[in-house]
């Protein structure tokens, strides 16, 4: 397991001063980067080889949000390999060891060259040595397309959207699906499914559909071909007093 201690920014928070999910996103992708450097595979190292980790499918679970100065413990450990997958779990805790957030994953060991998947060597499974998954109900990697739903206005890809590996990061993608969110929205669980990588100057069209307590957002290209599909469950709005 790989972890690191950090205090909740300015930054990092929402207008009630409470961590916003895209920040959570961040912290956890930035916690299997750090991981990957410190067993001699950072990102670096791999674009030397010709290869990469591309994000396939994030499930994120959200107990608590911390709130702005909270201490805060972020964790990553790999707890599978299959053919050229990879899985990795995460999780968040405030300073008495309480689980904020927890995350499932799935990777693809990519051959940047060819642009193929590869299967992982087994030096490589060896170096992240496995650990027991998280004790969760995993979801598929995969969502279910929407067959009609309301559109937005379509978003711009801008050069601050792009990562080093050319494309949108896959954290981008989700700010943009929460513009469908109704006002005062709390996320309690994401599912993300990453099909097709959008680059600088890519227009991107949000398409949602709301029932009950889930909405799904795809966000598409001109052709209607999504490049990430969003999955949302949220809380139950607190009924209001007579």
């Amino acid at each position: 397991m790989y972890q690191f201690k950090s205090r909740v920014r300015f930054s990092e928070v929402d207008s009630q001063l409470r961590m916003t999910l895209p920040s959570v996103i961040n912290y956890f992708q930035d916690c299997s980067t750090f991981h990957s450097d410190s067993i001699g595979q950072g990102i670096e190292v791999m674009m030397e080889q010709g290869y990469a980790w591309i994000l396939s499918s994030w499930q994120i679970i959200i107990n608590r949000y911390p709130k702005f100065g909270e201490e805060i413990t972020v964790s990553t450990w790999a707890h599978g390999w299959k053919a050229f997958f990879g899985y990795r779990n995460f999780k968040m805790e405030d300073s008495e060891g309480n689980l904020l957030a927890y995350a499932n994953t799935n990777w693809i060991y990519m051959n940047i060259r060819t642009g193929r998947p590869e299967r992982i060597p087994q030096e490589v499974c060896d170096l992240y040595a496995c650990e027991s998954a998280l004790p969760m109900e995993e979801a598929s990697r995969k969502i279910a397309p929407l067959a009609e739903g309301i559109s937005i206005t379509p978003i711009q890809v801008h050069r601050y959207d792009i990562d080093s590996n050319n494309h949108v990061n896959n954290e981008r993608y989700v700010p943009m699906a929460m513009e469908c969110l109704p006002e005062g929205a709390q996320i309690r669980q994401l599912r993300v499914e990453y099909r097709n990588s959008a680059v600088y100057g890519d227009t991107i069209y949000p398409v949602y559909h709301q029932e009950d307590d889930m909405l799904k957002v795809s966000l598409n290209d001109a052709e209607g071909k999504p490049y990430a599909i969003v999955e949302f469950q949220l809380a139950p709005v607190p009924a209001q007093a007579d």
